[in-house]
């Protein structure tokens, strides 16, 4: 969406959403020179704001407390299975599994933030344990398909094919080589 639809949908809405600000900032960023119809979007925006026909809206500031009880308990047992055995575990994949299971627990403020972590500790701790646990199972009951894989490397298109060709002769068992092209 360029500037011009953002300040057309800000004047219709009368607000400006922090996504939208985003948007706008990150075009006027990246441009070495806007058009003079997106100078013009951004003058009307500008007066909008300052009459208050269109309003900013603000940035909500706000945590999911469970998040940091989540990754603290999986940091901790990660840790101390890694320690014991010869594995790798994605912290990111424990943690999302985990906080799927688990309900969250938003807080605008210190005060609200510190109520729900005390509410945690006292009601679901256990749970959190539990769920975490499950998402270590879980990813350690996962194979690891192909761990030798590789991406193809992007160079050319020749380059390209010629090793999805090897992919093919190693792979495949009635691989047919195309014309012109000589075994290895």
């Amino acid at each position: 969406m360029g500037i011009q639809e953002i300040v057309e949908q800000a004047l219709r809405n009368g607000y400006l959403t922090p996504t939208q600000e985003a948007e706008v900032g990150r075009i006027c960023d990246k441009a070495t020179e806007l058009s003079v119809e997106d100078y013009m979007a951004l003058d009307r925006l500008m007066g909008a704001l300052l009459t208050g026909q269109v309003v900013a809206v603000p940035r909500k500031q706000f945590i999911n407390v469970m998040e940091e009880l989540v990754l603290t308990e999986a940091i901790t047992r990660i840790a101390a299975i890694e320690a014991e055995q010869e594995c790798a575990l994605d912290l990111g994949d424990i943690a999302a599994y985990a906080l799927n299971r688990l309900p969250p627990l938003y807080a605008t403020t210190e005060e609200g933030a510190q109520y729900q972590r005390q509410r945690a500790e006292e009601e679901l701790m256990d749970l959190i344990r539990t769920q975490v646990q499950e998402a270590i199972n879980h990813s350690m009951a996962r194979p690891q398909f192909h761990p030798e894989r590789s991406a193809i490397g992007k160079t050319s298109g020749k380059e390209v094919f010629t090793q999805v060709s090897s992919l093919l002769q190693a792979y495949a068992n009635d691989y047919e080589r195309p014309k012109g092209e000589s075994a290895r």
